[in-house]
């Protein structure tokens, strides 16, 4: 008989992080998070996506073990002002058990309906920034910290239970030797001549902390189109400002700006952490941080993590701009992989960005729907 039990406590949200280290263990593909880490981003008193949000994380039992877990997610932002009524849902992991995987649906159902919600949809997190999907294809892949991994069942569950494809997500990779310069090296002279626009680069975090903010807004910009968009806020803004950019490598990190010195271009990429964090395994320390420092300064693979591009500038050749810098220090940094993160497949201008690399589409991931 399978059993629910809504976390409660610090050590229930514990075996709720932790639950995947036994479900995975001796995967060559999944990454494991900081369980610090982990804990602190499902903390109210320490996350603020929590001051538009509210989260329930409950554990399913089985013969006194646990055998899944989820977490039912509500963001007031997207309900109230986009007037999406969805409940979603994420942290979605089971053993390949039928039982298992529908107690734990069930539950989240229950709420999407006491909240007069129309849909659920998952996995998801709780904005923009969090993980999406669950993996389809590509299990014989590593996974990265930015994205969950899973066994090939869960899709099947999913089918089981009712749900239909809401959204699909390709990703894609490239060798960093296919980047021919001279397709973008004439480009950025010439769109940087015709808009009055500049390259900025970085060197360490400081220079680029005055300008978090604005990156931050303009992501707003760029990604409001988008139906699954939830924006920012500006207390989100200072949190990740705080957590994440000090640790991105600051030359990993370019900006465009034009002639008032306004921000109209951003990109973030970021070493490959994958294999540092398995060393990890979820600890920060004694040596786990070492592996981290290692990868942060010697990886030869970079995962693409966010480009932005001001509304009036979409469609004006501005990633040559940023191409050519990217080019620039990969080849010094002797570069050797080019991961995207997960992209929506009905994107057309995101694949026409970056055709010129001969991309290969290696993993597949998609959301799930039901209606209540």
């Amino acid at each position: 008989m399978v059993t629910l039990k809504q976390v409660a406590s610090k050590t229930d949200l514990k075996k709720f992080v932790k639950f995947p280290f036994t479900l995975y263990k001796g995967s060559p593909y999944w990454v494991p998070p900081i369980i610090k880490d982990e804990m602190e981003s499902f903390d109210p008193s320490k996350n603020p996506v929590f001051q538009n949000a509210e989260a329930t994380f409950f554990l399913a039992y089985k013969n006194g073990e646990i055998v899944g877990r989820i977490a039912a997610i509500v963001n007031w932002l997207e309900i109230n002002e986009q007037q999406i009524k969805k409940m979603r849902f994420g942290w979605f992991d089971f053993v390949d058990d039928l039982e298992v995987s529908k107690i734990l649906l069930d539950k989240v159902e229950e709420i999407g309906k006491k909240h007069q919600l129309e849909y659920m949809e998952g996995p998801v997190g709780f904005s923009n920034l969090d993980k999406v999907g669950v993996l389809t294809e590509g299990f014989d892949h590593i996974g990265n910290m930015i994205t969950w991994y899973n066994h090939p069942y869960y899709q099947l569950h999913y089918k089981e239970h009712g749900f239909i494809k809401e959204k699909e997500y390709l990703e894609n990779k490239f060798l960093f030797a296919n980047a021919d310069p001279k397709i973008f090296y004439k480009a950025n002279i010439l769109i940087k001549k015709r808009y009055g626009l500049k390259e900025m680069n970085f060197t360490n975090s400081k220079e680029i902390m005055p300008w978090v903010d604005k990156m931050f807004d303009l992501f707003n910009d760029t990604y409001s189109a988008l139906s699954s968009f939830v924006k920012i806020t500006d207390v989100q803004k200072a949190y990740f400002k705080k957590k994440y950019i000090s640790f991105i490598n600051p030359e990993y990190i370019k900006f465009v700006v034009d002639a008032e010195n306004e921000l109209v271009a951003f990109a973030i990429v970021m070493p490959s952490f994958s294999e540092a964090l398995q060393k990890a395994n979820g600890k920060l320390f004694p040596t786990g941080i070492f592996h981290l420092l290692k990868a942060r300064k010697h990886s030869k693979d970079v995962i693409f993590y966010l480009i932005g591009i001001h509304p009036e500038y979409q469609n004006k050749g501005v990633t040559a701009i940023i191409f050519n810098e990217y080019y620039k220090t990969f080849t010094e940094k002797g570069i050797v992989n080019c991961i995207r993160t997960p992209e929506l497949e009905d994107n057309v201008a995101i694949r026409q960005m970056w055709k010129h690399f001969d991309p290969v589409t290696h993993k597949r991931r998609r959301t799930y729907r039901k209606d209540l």
